[in-house]
């Protein structure tokens, strides 16, 4: 019989169902019971032990607590310290790269993904005037007036004390 997952969506409430990388369906925690979404169709379920008639899945209140603390510990290592040509940045880099004539360590959040990000902490004008801003993208930086990157924040709060005088 083949492994099925749940990944929490919403903590106790809402479920991403998948089997060996496929997803199946999303399951949710209703007033009573629960309801399966397969294909565009939503079944209502009283409990968990009707999925095996219904669709050969086999869901226990156990592995959906189990999940649960498995995403607990995944966030834990997702807080730590990621960094990129010596600028911390918010997410593990993907695609890392520094920008020689901008001067700005650019990279994304996931391998396929389209969007830039740069490293590092940054003073961004808009039109109320200057803020901070922690690895904004990196189409911010192009359209507007910016100071940065700072390694730290003490450096980038003395430089927005200045430009806000």
């Amino acid at each position: 019989m083949t492994e099925v997952y749940t990944k929490p969506l919403v903590d106790g409430k809402f479920w991403l169902v998948e089997a060996e990388g496929e997803k199946l369906g999303t399951l949710t925690k209703e007033k009573k019971g629960y309801s399966f979404m397969r294909q565009g169709r939503k079944v209502d379920i009283a409990d968990l032990a009707v999925f095996q008639t219904l669709f050969g899945i086999t869901i226990t209140e156990e592995q959906l607590k189990k999940e649960k603390g498995k995403k607990e510990t995944k966030e834990i290592k997702d807080s730590a310290t990621y960094s990129i040509y010596d600028f911390p940045c918010s997410s593990k880099p993907y695609n890392p790269i520094y920008d020689v004539r901008q001067k700005l360590p650019i990279y994304s959040k996931s391998d396929k993904s389209k969007s830039q990000y740069c490293a590092g902490y940054y003073v961004i004008e808009f039109r109320k005037g200057w803020v901070k801003s922690f690895c904004p993208k990196l189409i911010t930086l192009e359209r507007y007036n910016h100071r940065g990157p700072f390694k730290t924040e003490i450096e980038m709060k003395t430089v927005l004390t200045a430009m806000n005088k």
